[in-house]
């Protein structure tokens, strides 16, 4: 069943995630989240409407109860699970992926996510080793609108923006159901129509391929930020005034910023390849910063374990305390374009706030396709801790030294090695990550 990942079941729709799976899910997931009530939304994929069909009757012929909330964003989700006190959830969509693509994002209570090691190896087995067997009880479906109070959570937070000129592509996602209820008219859309298709790129902004459309837009209409969505809008990148891509964890900075209004304890959680720039920025305005593991299962986890006010990753997912410990690209947004305004009045821009938060030169993430990941990291490992100035082992390895530092983790998703690599020039950057690029394919088989 290679359907089944490390933080959701996803594949290409009709091989290997099919509608014989999506209904033995449904049937089997009540038993692992000793559930009554299951919230289901799904995304504006072709394939969603068959796959919640099938999703649901199974829930159904368990004995459990759907609560449908129809065309979501996976935030709106974990919300409405939350707001509805449904036993567990279900989102299907496959996220950032192409359109032959679905999956099904899984949580429990208060929108706690099921990942591999919480529930869905337990789910897998229980799909490929048992037999469906119906007792002739059956579960209801109630259909339920959540968009308006997600919707009116959202707004509480929002400020006026009309001194601002933004421009926002929701990549044909679901960012397109919400997005002008937040922010009005008085703002450029692009690809705003709900088209699982996706005609225009790919719902991946973390490619900066798909944001080329987005920056020419910004630039051409003097705009002061593009925002870009992924599909099921629960990661959100950013464009400055300049046209320049900010990457997310550079973004973390300026959200720390903002999040410092919020009560409580100033604590962050960032991942194991977050920007020296980042940390050092969000240490130096009175943070603990705490470095963890990649994936939303872990963040999250992080977060409700240490009480932190918000959290980010390099994936462009941004958690917060005020929203359940979930990621929201919308609410991610609002906070973002809160302190935008704000400091718009003091004529400061989004690329004047980077530039204050940036010290270090970063290759940005590195794929490799390597069949002996195990093997090559420890010959990194090996090579490079004798000497450093600190070694985390949390997720991979992230090895520190006076003015650099590099990162070497295997992907949970994909069949990749994954390279972060930053240094205090550029000629160091360059040569460092030569040297490590020498190293991977040399040993690579």
């Amino acid at each position: 069943m290679k359907a089944f990942k490390a933080y959701d079941i996803r594949g290409i729709y009709g091989s290997e995630l099919t509608l014989e799976l999506a209904y033995k899910v449904g049937f089997f997931l009540p038993r692992l989240l000793d559930a009554k009530t299951i919230l289901v939304g799904r995304d504006m994929r072709i394939s969603s409407p068959l796959i919640f069909e099938k999703l649901t009757q199974g829930i159904i012929d368990a004995n459990c109860d759907v609560i449908d909330i129809s065309l979501s964003s996976t935030p709106m989700v974990y919300f409405s699970t939350v707001y509805f006190k449904a036993d567990g959830s279900v989102q299907i969509t496959a996220s950032h992926n192409p359109a032959k693509y679905n999956g099904l994002k899984i949580s429990r209570k208060m929108a706690i996510p099921v990942g591999e090691e919480t529930g869905l190896n337990s789910l897998k087995e229980m799909c490929e080793n048992e037999e469906v067997i119906l007792t002739g009880e059956k579960g209801t479906i109630k259909h339920v609108d959540a968009k308006t109070p997600y919707l009116e959570f959202l707004r509480k937070y929002k400020d006026d923006y009309s001194k601002l000129k933004i421009a926002v592509d929701c990549s044909n996602g679901m960012a397109s159901l919400l997005i002008k209820d937040i922010l009005g008219d008085d703002v450029i859309y692009i690809n705003d129509t709900l088209d699982g298709t996706f005609p225009n790129h790919e719902p991946n902004p973390l490619d900066p391929s798909n944001c080329k459309q987005l920056q020419e837009v910004v630039l051409k209409n003097k705009c002061d930020l593009g925002i870009i969505f992924d599909g099921d809008a629960d990661r959100v990148m950013f464009i400055d005034e300049k046209g320049g891509y900010i990457p997310a964890d550079h973004l973390m900075g300026v959200l720390g910023e903002k999040m410092l209004e919020m009560e409580g304890e100033r604590i962050a959680v960032v991942d194991i390849r977050t920007s020296k720039s980042t940390t050092e920025y969000l240490e130096k305005i009175g943070y603990k910063v705490i470095m963890w593991k990649v994936g939303h299962v872990h963040a999250k986890a992080k977060l409700r374990e240490t009480g932190a006010v918000f959290g980010g990753e390099l994936a462009g997912h941004y958690y917060f305390r005020e929203f359940n410990n979930c990621d929201s690209g919308l609410f991610a947004m609002i906070m973002v374009l809160n302190l935008l305004n704000k400091k718009s009045k003091e004529n400061q821009t989004l690329s004047s706030l980077i530039d204050n938060i940036v010290k270090y030169e970063s290759s940005g993430e590195i794929n490799f396709k390597v069949e002996n990941k195990d093997e090559v990291i420890d010959i990194l490992k090996n090579t490079y801790s004798p000497t450093a100035n600190r070694v985390l082992d949390i997720d991979g390895y992230r090895i520190e030294f006076d003015s650099w530092w590099f990162g070497i983790r295997k992907s949970n998703t994909e069949p990749y090695l994954r390279l972060v690599l930053e240094a205090s020039n550029k000629e160091q950057l360059k040569q460092k990550t030569e040297e490590i690029t020498k190293i991977i394919e040399d040993n690579s088989r």
